[in-house]
């Protein structure tokens, strides 16, 4: 079975099942793990350089009247072709965060062979483990799946287990700077498992822009720091965008020193097997409780 991922958390579901091997195709975002998807060729661009663009132009970029989500990203369709793949793997749920359902489909029905493209569309926690199931049993390994997928659930279980009967934190999760935009999807889930109390989307969620006062009225106990496909270090260079606005220093997570900054398209952003780990993180950075191995600098770090 040849495989080519559209979409950086279905390469994430392929390595979990243990069949890199057969990725013959990536996006240029997928990135884990990075010694094994390096040598797989890369069949997507992007429309704009989003490393020489602050938050604020890549927002107006994606929204905007020059780009909509089918046109963010480039498919590479001889590339394709000449691959061969047998299955493709991709989304429908989020237009600015891959290539578009339509833009693949199109392409898919110009090769000459019999391949199936399948789309995953997680929302919630449940749903993202469950596509782990899903994609194994296209794929041939629903056993193997399943006992990652029993795994995964276990690892939840303890980070609840550990945190159970602490004080519940209310928590604001930032999943972009300018605008500033709460984190929706599974992300409250992430936060509920490790003992804190998401505020501002509910789990499952398609959030929208929020106002800064609308933060300010929450006052969070802690804040989290995740912006969508930015790095930790990318997120830095924008740190202003948040200390400077009015009242900042009065949010009960300053005050105390609970502003965190995470590693958002590792274990937030992308719906894959490693927001497990999300989780795990998030239950030391809220109760300094360990649920896994030890959270590292490059995970978690004061904002």
């Amino acid at each position: 079975m040849r495989i080519v991922s559209l979409l950086p958390a279905a390469t994430d579901i392929v390595a979990e099942l243990g069949l890199v091997e057969r990725l013959v195709g990536r996006t240029h975002e997928c990135d884990w793990p990075p010694e094994a998807v390096a040598s797989v060729p890369v069949v997507t661009g992007a429309d704009f350089a989003a490393a020489d663009l602050s938050s604020r132009e890549i927002s107006r970029a994606v929204g905007g009247s020059a780009h909509s989500g089918s046109s963010l990203y480039t498919l590479d369709t001889d590339a394709l072709a000449a691959l061969r793949p047998s299955v493709v793997l991709t989304q429908d749920l989020c237009a600015v965060c891959a290539v578009s359902y339509e833009k693949v489909s199109s392409a898919v029905r110009l090769l000459d062979a019999d391949t199936r493209v399948v789309s995953l569309e997680p929302r919630t926690l449940d749903d993202v483990l469950q596509c782990l199931v899903t994609v194994g049993d296209i794929l041939g390994v629903r056993e193997r799946a399943e006992q990652r997928l029993t795994r995964l659930r276990a690892r939840l279980a303890e980070v609840a287990r550990q945190t159970a009967g602490r004080p519940r934190l209310r928590v604001v999760a930032i999943e972009w700077l300018d605008p500033l935009w709460p984190a929706g999807h599974w992300v409250p889930e992430q936060i509920a498992h490790a003992g804190g109390e998401p505020l501002l989307a509910s789990p499952g969620e398609h959030t929208k822009p929020m106002s800064w006062d609308d933060v300010r009225a929450a006052r969070p106990d802690v804040v989290l720091v995740m912006p969508c496909g930015f790095p930790p270090e990318r997120t830095l260079r924008e740190r202003d965008l948040l200390t400077s606005l009015p009242g900042w220093a009065e949010l009960p997570a300053v005050q105390t020193g609970r502003v965190w900054l995470l590693d958002g398209p590792a274990y937030f952003n992308r719906p894959g097997p490693r927001v497990v780990r999300g989780a795990e993180v998030l239950a030391q950075v809220l109760h300094g409780v360990r649920a896994g191995d030890a959270v590292t600098q490059a995970e978690a770090r004061p904002f």
